[in-house]
C-alpha cells in the first residue's frame, strides 16, 4: 500500500483529488490550502460554496495549528477521541481560509484512525480537505466500490481500505463559542462526550457543518421512516413496488426486503450499504421500519430522518 499512498500524497501536492479510506465512510480529499484544489472538489461534488468542508489531519498539535483559540474543552476531548470518529468546530486561524470554511469564521478539523488515512496524512503532512466521496446529499459511500460507481474518472485515484468500520460520518462538536454544543450525532455518543463535559444541543446560531442540512444521505427511490406498528399496513396499502428495510423477517409482498441487525453499532456499519442496494433494487419506494427512540440509536435516526426527508 505504501506506493499507492505516496503516488496519492503526489496527486494532493499536484491539485488532484483522491478518495481515501477512513473508519467513518471514504472520504474525497483535497490539499486543504489550494484553493483550486477545493474548487475542484466542491465541483466534483456539486456542494454549495457556503457549505464548509472538514479538514483532516495527521495529529492534534497539526489539526490545532488551523485553530485561532483551542479551549482546554476541545484538548480534553481530543484527548480521549482522537485518531477517531469526532470533529471539532473551533475558531479558524488563518490558515483555514473561506473556501474550506464556506465564508465563516470557524473550522472543522479532524484526526481519523483508519490505517490509510493515517498512512496518507503522514506522508502528505499538511490538512487535507474531506468531504464524503459521493455526489452532495446522496448516500455516502462505504467501500472504494462505491466510490467508483458515484465518482468515476472525476476522481484522480481511489484508494482501497475495506468497508468503513463505523459506516456512518463523524460526531460533530461545536465549541467555537465557549460550551460544548452537539451539531451531528455518531459513534461517539452524547453519553460518550458527557464524561468529560457538558454538552448542549443545536441552536440556530450554531455554525453551517457538513450533513446540517434536513435532506441529506438520501437514496434517489423515495424514502419513508415508518414505525414498527404501521410498516404491515403501509406494505398492504402500497400498490407500488416496495422495498423494506427493517429488523423482523421478511414479508412476501414486499419485492425487496434486507434484514438488519438489532444493535445500533452493526446497523450503522451496513446502513450506507444497504440503503445504496435498495436503490438499484427497481423499486418505486423504500420504507424503513423506524429504530428504536433510545439515545444508542441517535446516530442512525439523524441520517435516516434526512435520508426519508421529503424532497
Amino acid at each position: 500500500m505504501k506506493p499507492e499512498i505516496r503516488k496519492a500524497a503526489e496527486i494532493l501536492r499536484a491539485g488532484g483529488l483522491v478518495a481515501f479510506p477512513t473508519e467513518t465512510v471514504y472520504g474525497l480529499g483535497a490539499d486543504a490550502s489550494n484553493a483550486k484544489a477545493v474548487a475542484r472538489l466542491y465541483a466534483t461534488k456539486g456542494r454549495p460554496p457556503d457549505h464548509p468542508v472538514i479538514v483532516h489531519f495527521a495529529s492534534a498539535d497539526r489539526a490545532f495549528t488551523w485553530a485561532s483559540k483551542v479551549p482546554g474543552a476541545a484538548r480534553k476531548l481530543a484527548e480521549r477521541f482522537w485518531p477517531g470518529p469526532l470533529s471539532l468546530i473551533l475558531r479558524r486561524s488563518e490558515l483555514a481560509k473561506d473556501f474550506v470554511t464556506g465564508g465563516q469564521d470557524t473550522v472543522g478539523l479532524r484526526v481519523p484512525s483508519h490505517p490509510v488515512a493515517r498512512g496518507l496524512l503522514e506522508m502528505f503532512q499538511g490538512g487535507i480537505a474531506a468531504p464524503s466521496a459521493n455526489r452532495f446529499g446522496l448516500v455516502s459511500p462505504t467501500t472504494a466500490a462505491h466510490v467508483r460507481e458515484d465518482l468515476g474518472d472525476d476522481v484522480d485515484l481511489v484508494l482501497e481500505g475495506g468497508p468503513s468500520e463505523v459506516g456512518i460520518e463523524s460526531t460533530i462538536v461545536d465549541l467555537s463559542a465557549g460550551s460544548a454544543v452537539l451539531l451531528r450525532p455518531g459513534a461517539i455518543s452524547r453519553r460518550d462526550l458527557e464524561q468529560l463535559l457538558n454538552v448542549k444541543e443545536a441552536g440556530l446560531s450554531s455554525p453551517r457543518h457538513s450533513g446540517g442540512l434536513e435532506r441529506h444521505y438520501a437514496p434517489r427511490t423515495p424514502a419513508r421512516l415508518v414505525p414498527k406498528h404501521d410498516l404491515d399496513k403501509e406494505i398492504e396499502r402500497l400498490k407500488q413496488r416496495v422495498a423494506v428495510i427493517a429488523f423482523s423477517r421478511p414479508d412476501e409482498r414486499a419485492d425487496y426486503w434486507l434484514r438488519m441487525p438489532r444493535n445500533p453499532e452493526g446497523y450503522a456499519r451496513r446502513l450506507y450499504a444497504a440503503l445504496r442496494e435498495l436503490d438499484t433494487a427497481g423499486c418505486e419506494t423504500i420504507l424503513v421500519e423506524a429504530p428504536p427512540d433510545a439515545p444508542e440509536w441517535a446516530a442512525v435516526r439523524d441520517r435516516l430522518q434526512k435520508a426519508c426527508a421529503a424532497r
